[in-house]
């Protein structure tokens, strides 16, 4: 900001020092001054043109020369440009009263850009609140840099009021401006002539540069804090005694305190690791903290030392970075029992078995052979719980290494063995973190993780592998498995006491041998989803094809039944899938169902099929079925428990 001035100003200046007289200009703008109100049009020599204009302003917008009284905003109004600009007004305060110490019989007033007083110190008060606009209050030195946007300076004679015109009180008044050069404010110096010279408005052009710089500082301090405030990512900064200087908004969420921990040490966010690596740089640590409230807190924190001294400690949730990940890699589950095929009783007494499973935390064990759905149901479950929002983890224990079962379930630390990964690794309990996770073939666990799934179960903590303490997790279990769980028990194989754990609600997914009746219905669904993956014009299937299909066994289940159409539909030529097409053990194997006047049949080596053709035979019933078999009731109850078989699905018909 430059001052620049005409000969005009420069002459008017020149005559405010001591020794000017005081005759002179005073009569010249006392004329030119009763000249604008007659009516007068022309500027008239020795009145400066920028005064003569105002004044002109001011008589068109009807003020009275005698209307000395100051105008002001309502309570509210001025309420509300108080706290806008709380910021502005402690900066310019200091400014202010360091300036008034060279005009100890002045005053200075800080107003907005509306003309409104906000701020004022010295003698001849100029009450806040008032509004200085040249349109409301006529000519005088603050509206008139208003309306000129610049720096002005305004003596006695030329206000437009007699009232200011009286009080022999010279003005000079500068703009406060922002980084973007627009005016926030108007800073307005009042002095006595004897104290009023050129040097004057140097002075109140360096406290109005004085302020915008402090205000373009503060409203650079204000976007970092803004920048900080919304970054996802915690950040903490400590100073050189390890006390907290500042905490983002994302850091107060995840330690539940509030800004009443400035000042604080660092560990009064909650006890962990970190205070041994304080003063070195650390990159993704992974770190625990044990809050106060005894809840725990995993994060990635990294430390930046900082030149001047103190430390910037950024930290990110586990739990988030886990969410993203998901997200990425898909843990997320997709059927619903809306989308579990089939309408036979036996399928339909396991979808009520699941919907209430669903409606519960409690841990669920899913029965069945290969292949009959059982992640279907175990997804299902999840999507209709209230954790549907949460992930959904399936995990193959027998497809796991035994050797490694614990690093992949419970995750390992870095140095735990061979081949670990930098930093550790999150296990798969760790990834299920606030959803559910689907446990197949837990019947293939080796022995070793099943004690620390039992751990997980009564404690809901895991321990990573050379990890020296715990973490809570939040997880609810589905465990599955084809094998008879109880024999395994009986054998040693298999931990009783997690046999129990795992067995609160439980279900069977019938074969596809005791559901023939959704072999169609099965049949034609893949068919579609396949024709239309393959892009092949198939429709249906010939009446022969269907019967092949529907009299066979299916061992492999619903999943063998699925790569058969599959596998027909690439096959097939015309609209129909004709048996030629199909594979060749449905065309060759006999169908399950025996003649019935052949005798039962030898429960050690084809135990399911006897116990299923002696139903078929009796129309479900047991005491006639238990006799054909050789076997007490009691004892056929068991196995068909252990088969999944109903006997109402072999009545009626």
């Amino acid at each position: 900001m430059t001052m620049t001035f005409s000969v005009q100003d420069l002459d008017y200046l020149a005559a405010l020092g001591p020794a000017a007289p005081s005759d002179g200009p005073i009569e010249v703008l006392e004329q030119g001054w009763t000249e604008c109100l007659a009516g007068r049009a022309e500027c008239p020599s020795g009145i400066r043109q920028v005064i003569w204009d105002s004044w002109r302003r001011s008589v068109s917008a009807g003020i009275g020369p005698d209307d000395g009284d100051y105008r002001f905003v309502t309570p509210e109004a001025l309420a509300a440009k108080l706290a806008t600009h709380r910021v502005l007004i402690a900066a310019a305060a200091q400014v202010m009263h360091g300036l008034l110490a060279y005009n100890p019989r002045g005053h200075i007033n800080l107003t907005d850009a509306d003309g409104t007083t906000l701020y004022f110190c010295g003698l001849d008060i100029t009450p806040v609140g008032s509004r200085l606009l040249e349109s409301v209050q006529g000519t005088n030195c603050t509206g008139l840099a208003l309306a000129e946007d610049r720096l002005v300076y305004v003596l006695a004679e030329e206000n437009f009021g007699s009232g200011l015109r009286q009080r022999r009180m010279h003005c000079a008044a500068a703009p406060i401006k922002n980084a973007q050069g627009e005016t926030l404010a108007m800073l307005t110096l009042t002095a006595e002539p004897g104290w009023f010279h050129f040097h004057t408005l140097g002075t109140v052009q360096a406290a109005a540069e004085a302020v915008s710089r402090q205000m373009a500082l503060q409203g650079l301090l204000e976007e970092q804090q803004t920048v900080l405030e919304v970054l996802n990512e915690g950040l903490v900064v400590l100073d050189e005694r390890g006390c907290i200087k500042a905490l983002n908004r994302y850091a107060r969420q995840l330690f539940g305190v509030g800004l009443e921990l400035i000042g604080r040490p660092f560990q009064h966010l909650g006890r962990s690791e970190l205070s041994d690596s304080m003063g070195e740089a650390v990159r993704d640590l992974d770190c625990t903290f044990h809050l106060h409230d005894r809840s725990q807190l995993a994060c990635l924190v990294s430390v930046c030392p900082l030149e001047q001294g103190g430390v910037i400690v950024s930290l990110r949730e586990n739990r988030r970075i886990r969410e993203i990940t998901r997200r990425i890699v898909g843990t997320q589950a997709r059927y619903t029992f809306e989308t579990i095929q089939g309408h036979s009783r036996a399928i339909q007494d396991a979808l009520h078995l699941g919907r209430i499973a669903s409606r519960s935390e409690s841990t669920t064990l899913i029965l069945g052979e290969s292949g009959t759905g059982k992640e279907l149901f175990a997804q299902a479950i999840h999507n209709g719980s209230d954790r549907c929002n949460g992930p959904f983890v399936a995990v193959n224990c027998g497809a796991i290494p035994r050797d490694l079962v614990q690093s992949e379930l419970f995750g390992h630390v870095e140095g735990a063995f061979t081949g670990s990964a930098r930093g550790g690794s999150a296990g798969k309990f760790e990834l299920a973190d606030g959803g559910t996770i689907f446990l197949d073939e837990i019947g293939d666990m080796s022995f070793d993780a099943q004690v620390s799934l039992l751990r997980v179960l009564q404690e809901g903590e895991i321990t990573r592998v050379g990890a020296k303490s715990s973490r809570q997790v939040n997880v609810r279990i589905i465990a599955a498995t084809h094998r008879n769980l109880s024999q395994a028990v009986a054998e040693g194989a298999f931990r009783e006491d997690l046999y129990y754990r795992l067995n609160v609600l439980n279900l069977t997914v019938p074969p596809l041998r005791m559901r023939r009746d959704d072999i169609p219905l099965l049949a034609r669904h893949f068919l579609a989803r396949c024709a239309r993956s393959l892009r092949k014009s198939v429709q249906g299937f010939s009446p022969d094809a269907m019967a092949l299909l529907s009299a066979y066994g299916w061992p492999g289940n619903v999943r063998e039944l699925e790569n058969s159409i599959e596998r027909a539909t690439n096959l097939a030529i015309g609209e129909l899938i004709q048996p030629a097409d199909l594979p060749l053990e449905a065309k060759q194997r006999l169908p399950l169902r025996p003649d019935q006047t052949q005798p039962a049949q030898d429960l050690s080596s084809h135990e399911m099929h006897a116990i299923v053709a002696a139903l078929e035979s009796t129309g479900g019933n047991i005491r006639l079925a238990a006799r054909q078999l050789n076997v007490s009731r009691g004892g056929l109850y068991n196995k068909m428990s252990r088969f999944g078989l109903s006997a109402g699905d072999f009545r009626g018909g």
